[in-house]
C-alpha cells in the first residue's frame, strides 16, 4: 500500500491547560481515525500553548504567563503523553504532537518539542527544536540533534522540523539523507513582528507565504510530501494574552489583526496538494487549506510520487558531490551535567575499645 491518509489538526489548545488540551487531542485522534486517517498531526507546542505574548508584551510583564507556561508544560514521558500513546494504540494510528516540554533536571527549563508516536504507542522520534526563534528564546532553551531522525513506518518515512527550523538547510538536508517521504512542518497560529500602530508603516510578517515557501522548497529538494500543520488562535487565548498588558488595546489589535497561519499539503514538486474536510454528515468536501476556522484537513498521499523527481535532482545521491561536501550531525542527547560517583564501601568491622 503506497497511499497514506494524513490528518492535519488545525486547532487551538485549551489555552495553558495541559490536561484539557490533552483530552481535546485524544478526541481529535479518534475523530481522524474514524475518517480513516493513518497519521494524525498536531501543531507546534499544541500542549499547552504557543507563547505569542513574548512578541507583544514587555518581558517585565510576562512573569505570571511564564510561570503558567512552565507549570502547564509537560514531560515527554509524563501522563499526558502516555494518554496520547494509548490513543494512538487504540486507534491504530501514528500521531505527531507538538509540546512545550519540561525537563527533569530543572524547575523551569523548557523545550519546544515534537513527538512522533506509532500505532503501538511507542515513541519513534523525540525532537527538541534546535534553536528557538526570535522572541521564543524568552521561553525555550536550545535543543539538540538527537531528534534529527526520519522514522520508517508502514505509512511512509516521516520526518519533522518545527517552524523556523525549516529555514535551516543543514537540518533539512539531514532529513533528506534518510529517505524522507513525508515531511511534517509545524507552526504557530500567528507570528507577529510588529504592533500595527508602532510599525512605522512597515508590513507585518507574512507567515503564510513564508511558511509555504520554506516547506515547498524542502518538498521540491527532497521529492517528498509536505504536511503544514498550523495552530489556531481562539478568543480565550486572545483574552488571556491581553489581560494585564500595559498596552492592552495594542496587544489585542495585534492579535486580532495578525495574519492567521494556514494548514495545507504540498506534493513532491512543492505544489499545493488536493485536500479535503468532512462535513457533520460525513460528506467529503474539497478544501485547499484551513486558515480562519478550526477543523481537521485531510489528504491522501501516494508515496510512489516521491520517486520520479529523483531522476532529475536526487540531492543526496546522483545530484550530489560527496567527494566535495560532507555533513556531520551530532545526534547525542545533550544533558547539563554528567555525574560519575565512586562506589563507597563502608567499613562494617566492629571496633573494640582497645582499638
Amino acid at each position: 500500500m503506497t497511499v497514506s491518509r494524513v490528518a492535519a489538526c488545525h486547532v487551538s489548545p485549551v489555552f495553558l491547560s495541559a490536561r484539557k488540551t490533552t483530552d481535546k487531542a485524544i478526541n481529535l485522534i479518534h475523530e481522524a481515525a474514524r475518517d480513516k486517517a493513518q497519521l494524525v498531526v498536531f501543531p507546534e507546542t499544541f500542549i499547552p500553548a504557543f507563547p505569542v505574548w513574548s512578541a507583544l508584551r514587555a518581558p517585565t510583564e510576562n512573569h505570571a504567563l511564564f510561570q503558567r507556561m512552565a507549570s502547564e508544560s509537560i514531560y515527554a514521558d509524563g501522563d499526558e503523553i502516555n494518554a496520547i500513546r494509548c490513543a494512538a494504540q487504540e486507534t491504530n494510528t501514528l500521531v505527531s504532537v507538538g509540546i512545550s516540554e519540561k525537563s527533569r533536571f530543572s524547575t523551569a527549563t523548557l523545550y519546544n518539542s515534537n513527538l512522533l508516536i506509532d500505532h503501538t504507542g511507542a515513541v519513534l522520534t523525540h525532537h527538541r527544536k534546535l534553536m528557538p526563534t526570535f522572541f521564543e528564546k524568552l521561553t525555550w532553551s536550545p535543543g539538540d540533534g538527537h531528534g534529527l531522525r526520519v522514522s520508517h513506518t508502514a505509512h511512509g518515512n516521516i520526518g519533522n522540523l518545527i517552524c523556523g527550523e525549516n529555514t535551516n538547510p543543514l537540518a533539512r538536508y539531514s532529513l533528506m539523507a534518510q529517505a524522507e517521504q513525508i515531511h511534517i512542518s509545524t507552526w504557530p497560529a500567528i507570528w507577529p513582528t510588529r504592533i500595527p500602530e508602532a510599525s512605522g508603516g512597515g508590513a507585518n510578517y507574512d507567515n503564510v507565504a513564508a511558511n509555504r515557501t520554506r516547506a515547498a522548497a524542502h518538498c521540491f529538494e527532497a521529492k517528498c510530501f509536505g504536511v503544514l500543520c498550523t495552530g489556531f488562535l481562539d478568543g480565550e487565548a486572545i483574552n488571556t494574552i491581553t489581560a494585564g498588558a500595559s498596552n492592552e488595546e495594542s496587544v489585542r489589535g495585534a492579535l486580532e489583526r495578525s495574519l492567521r497561519g494556514a494548514s495545507m499539503f504540498l506534493d513532491p514538486t512543492g505544489a499545493l496538494h488536493p485536500a479535503f474536510t468532512f462535513s457533520d454528515t460525513g460528506e467529503q468536501q474539497e478544501k485547499e487549506f484551513l486558515q480562519h476556522e478550526e477543523g481537521i484537513i485531510y489528504a491522501d498521499l501516494d508515496l510512489e510520487r516521491c520517486v520520479e523527481g529523483k531522476q532529475y535532482h536526487d540531492v543526496v545521491g546522483g545530484y550530489q558531490r560527496l567527494d566535495v561536501f560532507q555533513l556531520q550531525v551530532n545526534r547525542t542527547r545533550s544533558d547539563p551535567v554528567v555525574f560519575r560517583d565512586d562506589t563507597v564501601k563502608e567499613d562494617t568491622r566492629l571496633v573494640t575499645k582497645d582499638e
